[in-house]
């Protein structure tokens, strides 16, 4: 039996500078709402916000950091049942499992840790990830037209999908 390549753990502070990274891969950096390394830095900056909570995960390949997933937790307690996500694969690392293995782990950890009952996310027309998505349970419960404006004056729309995590 072979080992499993994939292991997941908690993001450390390091991670940061991978994600920023992973963000500048122009197959990746398409399917976000980011144009440029101030708004990438930034975003990295909030995703990794969220380890001060043990709410971002790490995936690694064979000990090697190729992936983050984030749960944008909410301070109101309200709104503290359900969380936005994302996620980011590294372009050498797509196909093999990652994406898959590090949602499960986020699901897990939404619900073992943070006691959440919904996971919802954001992804935009055309982005291949959406088949991941959905094999995994995740339903469209919107979409906006033009959500994104590109710079050579396109448009992308918005899918909203979600998935209930309690029975």
């Amino acid at each position: 039996m072979t080992k499993d390549p994939i292991s997941v753990r908690f993001a450390e502070e390091s991670d940061q500078a991978l994600l920023v990274e992973w963000l500048l891969q122009p197959n990746i950096l398409q399917w976000f709402p980011l144009t440029d390394l101030r708004e990438i830095e930034d975003a990295a900056r909030i995703w990794m916000s969220y380890s001060k909570q043990n709410g971002v995960l790490t995936a690694l390949w064979n000990g090697e950091p190729c992936g983050i997933a984030t749960l944008y937790l909410h301070p109101f307690r309200k709104m503290a049942h359900q969380a936005l996500f994302a996620i980011i694969v590294d372009e050498e690392f797509r196909g093999k499992g990652v994406g898959k293995r590090l949602l499960l782990e986020l699901e897990k950890l939404a619900v073992d840790r943070f006691s959440l009952e919904l996971l919802h996310l954001e992804v935009y027309d055309g982005n291949p990830a959406i088949r991941l998505y959905e094999r995994l349970g995740f339903v469209q419960y919107g979409y906006q037209k033009r959500f994104i404006k590109e710079l050579d004056e396109s448009y992308l729309g918005k899918i909203m999908m979600q998935k209930s995590l309690v029975p």
